[in-house]
């Protein structure tokens, strides 16, 4: 390493504790965006953010937004050259709902470290990714008064909910973001210690469907047996959506799935072969079986076919329910879409499918949600060698190239934007972080891992990119 690259890490080492203190602060943030009682915290959390980058070094630290939209955060260093690329630095600041809080070994927005690992919502996804960006700009620029490359920041506040504004955002703020690289720090690992270099993810579609019977509450002993019940009724179709191995079932579900190619359905050895060892990792129960089509493997059900999942679902609490036919019941439904599909046509044909099937004449109100595609690119190419080279440097072991199950619905929009630019997706989590559920984590030595690679790599790219 030039000498430069080593007083760049050695900086990075050496603030690691701030690194932990400065996360920790941030998780402690309930920033929601799906809540709208939450709507100051999520403006708590983007304030942070910039006072954060403000103090490694960023300038032209700001809040941006367009109408509706969560707050973004913006910055920028750019004083590299011309002649050198501008690297865009993406994460983002809203998290999930903590989901049942009871279930949560520790609260869910007071970190805790237990064996290695901090727990916290949004310990993993994604305020990892935001403090990892601050601190390898801050570690060039205490080290060296420089970057080896220009930089522009963008941490988005309205991930978690699908990116409503993004189009917009970008519309609006073209000129502040172009960029001739983008790395996004929302990714994970294949494994602890092991980082990921992500070439593929899942699109995304959703609904609400609500059915409604009933002008208000009923006595079930008075009118059951004659009144129909909303929550049986939407129970009934629900379990219409999926087949018997919990595959998406109604007609349109698989329309424009490109068909993988041989090398893309191969058994990856150690992980399709060990079914076991993954289920393990994300805590599945004795005797319970895996879903989906037995003749595929399980990477292609993760990360190249639809999955339909009911994320929520409302008739009436079990802590105080009474005998009562309720009025109304509702079900959000939530499907991650394979290479090809359109999110917008899956979204109508599962409306088809749900408006024939109501049963007993009750009344539906659907309503589709936020939406994107899926997204794959050729991870080959001079900004994918140098972030396979800094990854290796980082962690010590070679990068995996892998597909994620997962949606970010930044991505596409933004390399597109710009001419389809690479997009280099890698991040804090792991198998085990379980993100989105409860007990989230962070692996703490991966975390120092990923900020030595994101040093090593804004060297790396200008390197390898000629603009």
């Amino acid at each position: 390493m030039a000498p430069d690259v080593d007083a760049a890490i050695g900086a990075a080492e050496g603030a690691l504790d701030q690194a932990r203190t400065e996360l920790e602060s941030l998780a402690r943030i309930p920033s929601i965006s799906a809540d709208p009682e939450r709507a100051v915290d999520v403006q708590a959390s983007a304030d942070a953010t910039v006072d954060l980058l403000r103090s490694h070094g960023l300038e032209n630290v700001r809040i941006a937004s367009v109408p509706s939209s969560q707050p973004f955060v913006l910055g920028d260093w750019m004083h590299a050259g011309d002649d050198k690329p501008t690297v865009l630095l993406y994460a983002h600041h809203d998290v999930q709902p903590p989901g049942i809080v009871a279930n949560w070994a520790s609260d869910p927005f007071a970190p805790e470290e237990r064996n290695g690992r901090l727990y916290g919502r949004g310990t993993a996804d994604d305020k990892a990714g935001v403090v990892a960006h601050a601190h390898a700009v801050g570690a060039w620029l205490r080290s060296g008064d420089a970057l080896p490359c220009n930089v522009r920041v963008l941490i988005e506040g309205e991930e978690e909910i699908g990116s409503p504004t993004l189009h917009r955002f970008l519309t609006a703020h073209l000129d502040d973001l172009r960029s001739d690289v983008m790395v996004l720090a929302d990714a994970g690992n294949w494994d602890v210690g092991v980082p990921g270099l992500t070439y593929s993810l899942r699109g995304l579609a959703a609904a609400d469907l609500e059915l409604h019977a009933l002008r208000g509450p009923q006595h079930s002993g008075m009118v059951g047996g004659a009144v129909p019940d909303p929550v049986m009724a939407l129970a009934r179709i629900l379990a219409s959506l999926v087949n018997a191995h919990g595959d998406p079932a109604f007609d349109g579900a698989y329309d424009g799935l490109r068909v993988p190619t041989d090398t893309e359905r191969a058994p990856i050895p150690g992980f399709d072969d060990d079914l076991d060892g993954f289920g393990n990792t994300i805590g599945l129960r004795d005797g319970v079986h895996f879903t989906g089509d037995p003749k595929t493997t399980l990477h292609e059900r993760l990360w190249l076919r639809p999955s339909l999942t009911i994320i929520g679902i409302d008739g009436h609490p079990v802590k105080g329910s009474s005998n009562q036919i309720v009025a109304s019941a509702r079900a959000r439904i939530s499907m991650r879409l394979g290479p090809g599909q359109d999110p917008h046509a899956v979204l109508a044909a599962l409306a088809r499918h749900v408006e024939d099937r109501v049963p007993w004449g009750l009344e539906l109100d659907y309503r589709p949600l936020e939406t994107s595609p899926a997204w794959e690119t050729d991870p080959t190419g001079p900004a994918f060698d140098a972030a396979k080279r800094a990854l290796h440097k980082g962690f010590g072991v070679e990068p995996v190239l892998m597909g994620v199950g997962g949606s970010i619905p930044f991505v596409g929009p933004f390399a597109d934007a710009f001419g389809g630019i690479p997009a280099l997706l890698f991040g804090p989590d792991d198998p085990g972080s379980n993100i989105h559920g409860e007990n989230e984590s962070l692996h703490l030595a991966d975390f120092a891992s990923l900020i030595r690679s994101e040093v090593h790599l804004l060297t790396e790219l200008p390197q390898s990119m000629r603009r």
